[in-house]
């Protein structure tokens, strides 16, 4: 990749050793794509093609066979309080409030500050999320979705420069969901951090990013495409599906999901030597407004469709 990116994925694969001296299982090769400093990017892909592996490598938590993630021209290597993550189980301390779980991690961010100024700091991130009259309960007294929402004020509130959510809306029913998209919207235009998510919701996808970046299926995952999102902010919820352009998008994220990946995953497996391959091959870039794509037949499948396929 020429573009000087914030942060850049080179070359990224994951291999595992086959059972009795076999073949490697490949999960992804090849992996290449950049993030701006400041750019919501989100990653869709079926489940088996290493979406969360990737984001793994991202946080320092596991290690890529082959590639190389940079982050501000430096390697990423092992776990930094620079990267922050969100995890779909919520991952809080059960014997601390809602308070002390955000004051942990500041703490840990900032170690220099004093008590007062931690606690201002996490309040105003509680507060952002809707739960500052909840900060003396503790997770038991919090339902999933209020739990969800401490998880990101902490994420938040430790101000990483690279912020990784992992499916973070999985397991909340579809009201709580959209509730928490809206406040996550407003924390990230807030505070314009760099964000790296996972999801497997389209709509949410459309709603929450800058790009999308589209894997095709496992083994030998890639990303193959960059699909911009060029619907103007602020959004919400509520409106933007009446955009013009909600649907070129939309259909065109579908199609890949739903055919195209599973073409392109056809398409790699059949060749007879994987290596040939070229690498460092980025995704093709793609602004389905822009082009023109054609929205006349409306949705192309439905989102059950895509979860599914």
């Amino acid at each position: 990749m020429n573009k000087n990116y914030y942060v850049k994925v080179e070359n990224l694969a994951k291999r595992f050793p086959g059972e009795s001296k076999g073949k490697d299982l490949t999960v992804f090769e090849n992996c290449n794509f950049g993030i701006e400093k400041g750019e919501f990017v989100c990653i869709i892909g079926h489940s088996g093609c290493g979406k969360s592996t990737i984001l793994n490598i991202l946080a320092g938590l596991d290690q890529a066979t082959d590639g190389y993630i940079f982050m501000n021209d430096k390697e990423v290597s092992g776990p930094s309080l620079e990267r922050g993550v969100v995890f779909q189980n919520y991952s809080l301390l059960p014997w601390l409030t809602t308070l002390k779980n955000v004051t942990f991690g500041v703490r840990a961010r900032f170690p220099q500050w004093s008590k007062e100024r931690v606690i201002e700091h996490s309040m105003k991130f509680l507060e952002l999320v809707g739960l500052k009259d909840s900060a003396h309960r503790k997770p038991s007294e919090l339902s999933g979705g209020m739990r969800q929402r401490v998880s990101i004020a902490r994420a938040f509130a430790t101000q990483p420069n690279l912020l990784l959510l992992d499916e973070p809306f999985g397991a909340l029913d579809a009201l709580t969901r959209g509730m928490i998209q809206e406040e996550l919207i407003k924390i990230w235009e807030e505070t314009k951090q760099t964000v790296f998510m996972i999801t497997h919701d389209v709509d949410e996808a459309i709603l929450l990013a800058d790009r999308v970046l589209l894997m095709t299926n496992g083994p030998y995952a890639r990303v193959a495409e960059s699909v911009t999102v060029s619907i103007p902010r602020p959004r919400e919820r509520s409106s933007v599906i009446h955009h013009p352009g909600f649907y070129q998008i939309r259909n065109h994220l579908v199609d890949f999901l739903v055919s195209r990946s599973k073409e392109l995953s056809g398409a790699i497996q059949s060749d007879s030597n994987i290596q040939s391959f070229t690498p460092s091959i980025a995704p093709k870039e793609v602004d389905p407004i822009a082009e023109g794509m054609d929205v006349q037949s409306q949705e192309v499948g439905t989102q059950e469709q895509v979860i599914s396929a």
